[in-house]
């Protein structure tokens, strides 16, 4: 049994969690997976961006002389929305572990990790660095 299996939202807890609600301390490791683990920034970014279609998939009903009129302004919001979505990914994610009783300085521990092994193989094959 994994740590996602032990504790899993309810859908009405899911719900809420999903428009920024904390979950109880039993769900604390499930948070830490869906911030953390495997597919984490992707659900984010699906989180955040998919309720956005069904609003811009209304302005296909804006009267045009072509079809390409609507999905340009369609795009014209989706891109920046998206952009400013991925950007602002980190501070969300910090904002989601501290919520929930995490150190946020979790949040980077992976690449932290990941450059201090680069680091170490560097210094080891051509001594340390100034």
């Amino acid at each position: 049994m994994t740590s996602t299996d032990s504790a899993r939202p309810s859908p009405a807890q899911f719900v809420g969690y999903v428009f920024g609600r904390t979950l109880p301390d039993s769900m604390r490791e499930w948070v830490r997976h869906d911030v953390l683990g495997p597919g984490g920034k992707r659900r984010f970014l699906l989180r955040w961006n998919l309720p956005l279609i069904p609003p811009l998939l209304l302005l296909l009903l804006i009267p045009a002389s072509s079809v390409w009129i609507p999905i340009m302004m369609m795009l014209l919001l989706l891109l920046p929305w998206t952009y400013f979505s991925v950007a602002l990914m980190p501070i969300w994610q910090r904002h989601r572990l501290q919520q929930h009783g995490f150190d946020p300085a979790l949040l980077g521990a992976e690449e932290r990790a990941r450059a201090d092994r680069v680091r170490e193989d560097y210094e080891r094959r051509h001594g340390r660095l100034a």
